[in-house]
């Protein structure tokens, strides 16, 4: 019996493993170098994937720098709103909540027009979220998606497994 909750257990943990969202991405904004002048953050961004969930850090020492999230124009023209809080840290972390392109600038001097102290991304939905499934007028097997059939085919095999055991 106790053989058997431990069995139950490591195909529960199993499968829920196999269908959770992986885990959120810390990316150091500039990687070793951080958030600084004379930087290609358009370089550095290139070739990565943001997702909702992941997280910016902008690693700068504090009162040399700033962070501040502005828009297209704000971007192109290196100004912040008058309204557009700075962050000051030296270690400030940003949450990507939403999908989108996110711009950042350094609000300081002419460190955006002069150091290229900009940041453009593009955050992409959520890995393993998607739009709702169109409902299907039919259906033969009974199942309605693949964590559905992922579900069943878990739940048939712990059950044929179960079956040597009792």
């Amino acid at each position: 019996m106790a053989f058997m909750n431990v069995f139950v257990s490591l195909v529960a943990i199993v499968s829920i493993a196999l269908v959770s969202p992986t885990m959120a991405t810390d990316f150091v904004v500039g990687d070793e170098s951080g958030w600084t002048l004379r930087f290609n953050y358009t370089a550095w961004a290139e070739g990565k994937q943001f997702y909702v969930g992941d997280n910016l850090i902008f690693n700068y020492k504090e009162g040399a720098h700033n962070v501040h999230k502005v828009d297209g124009t704000g971007f192109r023209e290196c100004l912040a709103p008058l309204t557009s809080v700075a962050l000051t840290s030296g270690n400030d972390v940003i949450p990507l909540a939403t999908p989108g392109r996110k711009w950042y600038i350094c609000g300081i001097g002419k460190h955006c027009a002069d150091g290229n102290m900009k940041l453009l991304i593009t955050v992409l939905p959520q890995m393993g979220s998607s739009p709702a499934p169109a409902p299907s007028t039919s259906s033969s097997s009974g199942l309605d998606g693949p964590q559905t059939l992922f579900g069943f085919i878990i739940s048939a095999f712990g059950a044929f497994l179960m079956s040597f055991f009792i």
